[in-house]
């Protein structure tokens, strides 16, 4: 992290790293802690909160705010942003999901931390429209994912994407995985989606998941419910990932600040392809969608170019306008 030249980004991913820490801790011990369950409130979006959600949003909140150098916070846990005291604030603006995936968590599946960085502009005494801003003017993204290990994932705007494994036995996050690339032939073929929701999907859409169960060599269907295992698993293995609009949730159910723009960039900046599939009448880049609230979604699309292009297809043979990318 030296090497980004900017002592504050620095502060700021180690802050973010801290929390990433004590979240992991806070689920490694959640069994016996007693931190499974319902925490009795719902969150910005209507969703139930786990004692865990709470537990890990405020780890995250309060690692920011004292970091000194974030003006404005966004969280899917807290209906309104952050702002950020001014003796404390700082240039950076930060969204955040501090517990993606929590519904698992009470079954032990694995969760994770999503975030996003985007940094004031000039002249501004930070608010929330530092935020609601195109995925390309974002300036680092990443992940955590708590599972058999702790592997913290990011990447600055234009740069390689790098994980880190938390070493229990020194308490620091250990290069390993550096330069992270989707295979370039595809890799594994594997779709990742809720078929749950079928009968909700546009035809394009069915008819993609039926060409991947039908092909020469028919894909595995692989779908744990958690974003960040499912992305981090198309990174390393390959395959694609699927949360489309559909007649129930025409804007999607994930959220595009904190969900599809960070991971847009870290699967762009890995190789892969992020579309949000047909979205308010069009084919349409995440990573150049400008979110109009801070909690408003966005459908997903994720994968490498080989399987993305199947979904591509079958808009183009319903008269649709979509990508070529092979």
């Amino acid at each position: 992290m030296a090497n980004t030249r900017d002592p504050e980004l620095v502060i700021l991913l180690n802050s973010i790293a801290i929390s990433c820490k004590l979240i992991s801790s806070a689920v490694s011990r959640a069994g016996v802690a007693k931190l499974y369950g319902l925490a009795g409130e719902v969150n910005s979006t209507g969703d139930d909160q786990k004692k865990l959600d709470v537990l890990s949003n405020d780890m995250m909140i309060n690692a920011l705010v004292h970091s000194g150098v974030c003006s404005v916070l966004v969280s899917e846990e807290n209906e309104e942003p952050i702002i950020v005291p001014a003796e404390r604030r700082g240039k950076f603006c930060v969204a955040f999901d501090p517990l993606d995936g929590s519904s698992n968590i009470d079954c032990n599946v694995s969760v994770g931390t999503i975030f996003s960085v985007y940094e004031k502009k000039p002249g501004s005494d930070g608010t929330v429209l530092d935020l609601l801003r195109s995925g390309e003017e974002c300036l680092c993204a990443g992940y955590c994912c708590y599972s058999s290990a702790t592997e913290l994932v990011f990447s600055f705007k234009g740069k390689d994407v790098f994980g880190f494994c938390l070493d229990p036995t020194i308490g620091e996050f250990v290069l390993t995985r550096p330069q992270m690339k989707i295979p370039s032939d595809g890799g594994k073929r594997i779709y990742s989606c809720n078929e749950g929701n079928i009968i909700h999907w546009d035809q394009p859409i069915k008819d993609a998941v039926e060409a991947f169960k039908t092909s020469e060599k028919p894909y595995a269907a692989r779908y744990v419910g958690s974003m960040v295992a499912d992305i981090h698993r198309t990174i390393l293995y390959g395959g694609i990932y699927l949360y489309p609009a559909d007649a129930k949730s025409t804007k999607g159910k994930l959220r595009m600040l904190y969900e599809g723009i960070p991971m847009a960039m870290i699967i762009e900046q890995s190789g892969g392809i992020a579309s949000t599939g047909m979205f308010k009448g069009k084919i349409q880049r995440i990573l150049d969608l400008v979110p109009d609230e801070i909690h408003c979604k966005c459908p997903i699309i994720m994968g490498g170019a080989r399987d993305v292009q199947i979904v591509f297809d079958q808009y183009i043979k319903a008269g649709i306008d979509a990508p070529k990318l092979l």
